[in-house]
């Protein structure tokens, strides 16, 4: 069997069961779109240990650096005549934040911190939880939990394909 055709197979098997798990019995624990996009970042990067980590770190540090421009966004009065300037404002500095943070090792995939800062803000803005209220509260709701954890779950489900894939190729050129 060839590579493509195992991992063709490994994917639509896994993909079975997240979506199993997001409208079943874990329903509500992650967001599937985010586990998609870091699942297909996963595979983007390199599909190595080395892209597992750097889609965890770096998009887990995109969904921090979002929090936190959105947290300075609902401090301003919203319908405000400077509402908009000033959101602008604080996503522009947290997104060159984000990028100089590139000199660090461990932030370098810039990709990677969009992806998980670009997520947290359509997990927002979806239903109306851009508020203090979401963003600074200590339930499941919050992005910094939420999103998070789904990023991290899709890097895993991206390991877990290209392993299940090697597990299927093992298995037919056995025969």
């Amino acid at each position: 069997m060839n590579n493509l055709t195992a991992l063709s197979l490994s994917i639509g098997a896994l993909s079975g069961v997240a979506t199993f798990l997001a409208v079943g019995p874990t329903a509500g624990l992650f967001l599937i779109w985010a586990l998609t996009i870091a699942w297909a970042a996963y595979f983007a990067f390199g599909a190595t240990k080395e892209a597992l980590k750097n889609v965890i770190v770096c998009g887990v540090f995109g969904v921090a650096m979002a929090w936190i421009a959105a947290v300075l966004i609902t401090t301003i009065p919203a319908g405000s005549f400077a509402f908009p300037v000033m959101a602008s404002v604080a996503v522009a500095v947290s997104v060159v934040v984000l990028c100089l943070a590139a000199h660090f090792p461990q932030f370098a995939t810039i990709p990677a911190s969009v992806l998980g800062y670009s997520a947290t803000f359509a997990y927002l803005l979806e239903g109306s939880k851009l508020t203090q209220d979401v963003l600074l509260s200590a339930h499941w709701g919050n992005p910094l939990l939420i999103v998070s954890f789904s990023l991290a779950l899709g890097a895993y489900f991206g390991e877990g394909s290209v392993l299940l894939s090697n597990k299927i190729q093992e298995l037919a050129n056995k025969k």
